[in-house]
């Protein structure tokens, strides 16, 4: 059986069981206005963008920002953005994602180590494939610009999946039936926290219009051997 709802309020065993948690107004308005003005100058015709070196983001990620506390709350005061994307569903970039689980980070070079691959370039940044268990002690952030009703493709996700490991992609769906669906419904300025892991997916909008998420994962520890996290 499916529940098509918002999760409920904070609260660290819903997001211990569920793996995410809507963050209520964890934006005000004079922050939506500065975080607009910093991407404002992004390529408007790019569903996805990733990000890198943009300054006026750091107010925002540095450790006493809007969106790190909420970051802290789930990983403690270690927690650091380790990497961040900019999405942007319009009438003219209007895409499905099918069901899955987000499985690379971002380094600042290649540096061969054991349980770390494969290696791919992003938008000109190296991603690698790191061990299970790190993603798993990962959380994303998802920071909503705009408001995100049914029609405007909110995020759904099965709930609980992130307890369950690096799951094979034959068996997503038979996963997805058994966690059932959440909505992830958004008001402009809200957050949802979510464990790194967990199934996600996301439908072309049915009504498109601007629906602008700043998408950033935060770590709380180094990578072994060498390798560096790149950082936002």
């Amino acid at each position: 059986m499916t529940a098509a709802v918002a999760l409920p309020e904070p609260d660290a065993v819903n997001f211990v069981t569920d793996g995410a948690v809507r963050v209520h107004a964890a934006l005000d308005a004079s922050d939506l206005r500065r975080l607009e003005d910093a991407v404002a100058n992004l390529p408007p015709d790019q569903a996805g963008i990733r990000l890198h070196g943009i300054p006026a983001l750091q107010p925002f990620l540095a450790a006493s920002g809007a969106i790190s506390k909420v970051a802290a709350s789930a990983l403690g005061e270690a927690a650091r953005p380790v990497r961040a994307i900019l999405f942007d569903k319009t009438a003219s970039t209007n895409w499905g994602l099918p069901w899955h689980q987000d499985r690379t980070i971002v380094v600042t070079r290649r540096v061969e180590v054991e349980g770390f691959g494969p290696w791919t370039v992003k938008s000109g940044l190296l991603h690698v494939a790191p061990p299970f268990d790190l993603l798993a002690r990962m959380v994303t952030l998802r920071v909503h610009l705009d408001a995100v009703p049914e029609t405007n493709a909110p995020l759904l996700i099965a709930p609980g999946s992130h307890r369950l490991g690096q799951i094979p992609e034959g068996e997503v769906k038979s996963v997805v039936q058994r966690c059932g669906t959440a909505t992830c419904l958004a008001d402009a300025g809200d957050i949802w926290l979510y464990s790194t892991p967990i199934l996600h997916c996301s439908e072309a909008a049915r009504d498109a219009s601007h629906r602008r998420v700043l998408q950033v994962d935060f770590a709380a520890c180094d990578l072994p051997g060498g390798l560096t996290w790149l950082g936002v």
